[in-house]
């Protein structure tokens, strides 16, 4: 019998954030502005280095170790060696009583990372996965250097994509009109994602997570701005090639030439299937999905009906989480929704590969060593549509 691919979420479980940005973005003074906020009590915070954010004046008790206490019950730790050990250490010092409970994790990445990586070790790693979830990726951008980040280092564009919010910093040092600009080629970069400004650094950390429980997170706040963004990016691509007018600049905002060196391979796709799946050919199309368009793939997310039940997948390239089931659905729409953030995919590339979502029990014989002769025509058949192969 077909095991449930879909996984309950505990409550109890430990929300992580990551605080991305590329170098010179102002990164490091919109989290020495988190630290210091007493909002951020209870909260541990895994950074690069101490001296870059200068606490010495937050201190609570000197630093004889890598784990420092501030003043305002924040916790400060350093990277010791990977992330997976950081954060061993930091759950067995926290277990023991050695460090005060902490109730949220806050990861800092250094300005030229991949944040692929560190989502890794949180979405697969049981070590991880075991005691803490990842909550919201926040990418902070400089308002001034950014134009040409984006076009020099594709790591810059890829913090972006994966985004669930972005920060602007350093707006002060531009005219409104660059700083429109800037935030329309963010959107269409990544055109799901809350855009902020952070004058100075100065946001609340109640940015950096969502609040509630994991289920209340992957649904209407979360999940649903996600595919509503995704439909209003894709109706204002469309209606932009066929006029050359983007509807969704601001008026005072000239339309941009789509010269830019990574941002025309970037593109987002929204998708709605009408049928119910069947958890067989979901985890089929996952595995496939992760194998063979991983790289390509910089954001999934969805709700699917899976067997009538509303259910949220997520996915970081070739990482594909555990689908959660929720609690209720978004809204009266049944329909299976989903979105995709895209590196030098068409769309052509994504709907082909839908075809696998139809497979059910009746049509895969699911008996040991045992697949049909038309099981196998189908996947062959969905295979060559998938990656256009000839079916000679």
């Amino acid at each position: 019998m077909i095991q449930p691919i879909c996984a309950h979420v505990s409550n109890d479980l430990v929300p992580v954030s990551l605080l991305t940005g590329f170098l010179g973005s102002g990164k490091t003074t919109v989290l020495s502005r988190f630290l210091r906020h007493p909002g951020m009590s209870n909260t541990a915070v895994i950074m690069n280095e101490f001296g870059e954010v200068g606490l010495d004046h937050e201190l609570l008790q000197a630093p004889e170790d890598e784990v420092v206490l501030l003043n305002n019950g924040c916790l400060c730790c350093a990277v010791l060696g990977d992330l997976i050990t950081t954060l061993q250490k930091l759950n067995l010092r926290r277990t023991t009583g050695e460090i005060p409970p902490f109730e949220r994790i806050v990861i800092e990445t250094s300005g030229l990372a991949d944040p692929a990586p560190v989502l890794h070790t949180l979405i697969t790693d049981p070590d991880a996965t075991l005691w803490c979830r990842l909550d919201t990726i926040v990418a902070v951008v400089d308002a001034v250097n950014a134009p040409t980040q984006l076009d020099a280092h594709f790591e810059s564009v890829k913090q972006i994509a994966v985004a669930d919010r972005i920060l602007l910093s350093k707006t002060d040092l531009r005219t409104t009109n660059a700083v429109n600009e800037l935030v329309v080629r963010l959107r269409r970069l990544n055109p799901s994602a809350v855009v902020e400004q952070a004058i100075r650094g100065e946001v609340g950390p109640d940015i950096l997570f969502r609040g509630g429980s994991p289920r209340e997170a992957n649904t209407d706040a979360a999940l649903q701005v996600w595919l509503d963004a995704a439909h209003r990016d894709e109706t204002a691509h469309t209606h932009e090639a066929e006029t050359g007018e983007n509807p969704s600049a601001p008026d005072c905002v000239d339309q941009i030439d789509d010269h830019h060196l990574h941002d025309s391979d970037i593109r987002t796709f929204s998708f709605w299937l009408d049928q119910p799946l069947h958890p067989v050919g979901l985890q089929m199309w996952f595995d496939q999905m992760a194998a063979l368009r991983g790289p390509n793939l910089l954001r999934v997310k969805g709700i699917l009906n899976v067997e009538g039940r509303p259910t949220a997948v997520h996915a970081v390239q070739h990482l594909f989480h555990p689908p959660e089931e929720l609690d209720r659905w978004p809204s009266d729409d049944r329909r299976s929704r989903i979105v995709f953030i895209t590196h030098k995919l068409q769309r052509a590339d994504i709907e082909a590969s839908l075809a696998v979502l139809s497979f059910r029990p009746q049509t895969l014989e699911l008996s040991p060593g045992k697949i049909t002769a038309a099981t196998f025509g189908e996947f062959s058949a969905a295979m060559r549509r998938m990656y256009r192969i000839d079916a000679n």
